[in-house]
């Protein structure tokens, strides 16, 4: 096991539905620590930069017009093999497919205006990290049952 960041998106309909809190805990729940968080609307210009590798897909131009249709909370996540565990916790991105009890399949409403991103590898980590964080907003401290979990 690894300890590993990773960068975690709560879309505009996470707000809009009042399911911040509900979310976060679940990922606070796994033994994930939480090192950035930060409330923001996110200009069209750094969410078609967040989102390039989806360029030229029928589906690219309504996820950035969804994507900074309102304000979005951006976090940086650590935790062991964090990025799997977040993965796993937020559910295949189709809400059809995505089981019961993950975020996804609790409560995504449709593929278009899902409700979590989540970083796919450790390069992507750091490259959406990078975007949307200074190095000096992430904060490292301790949590007291750490020592439980390593």
């Amino acid at each position: 096991m690894s300890c590993e960041r990773t960068f975690v998106m709560l879309k505009p309909g996470t707000l809009e539905r009042r399911l911040v809190g509900r979310i976060l805990e679940r990922l606070e729940n796994c033994c994930l620590k939480i090192i950035a968080l930060k409330l923001m609307r996110i200009p069209r210009d750094l969410a078609e930069e967040h989102y390039a590798e989806h360029r030229g897909k029928d589906f690219y131009p309504p996820l950035i017009d969804y994507i900074t249709s309102s304000p979005v909370i951006v976090m940086v996540i650590e935790g062991e093999n964090s990025i799997a565990k977040v993965r796993k916790i937020a559910g295949a991105t189709n809400p059809m497919e995505a089981l019961p009890g993950t975020i996804r399949g609790d409560f995504a409403l449709t593929t278009k205006k899902n409700v979590i991103h989540a970083s796919d590898s450790l390069e992507s980590a750091q490259r959406e990290i990078n975007l949307f964080f200074k190095e000096e907003e992430l904060i490292d401290y301790e949590v007291p049952n750490e020592k439980w979990i390593r």
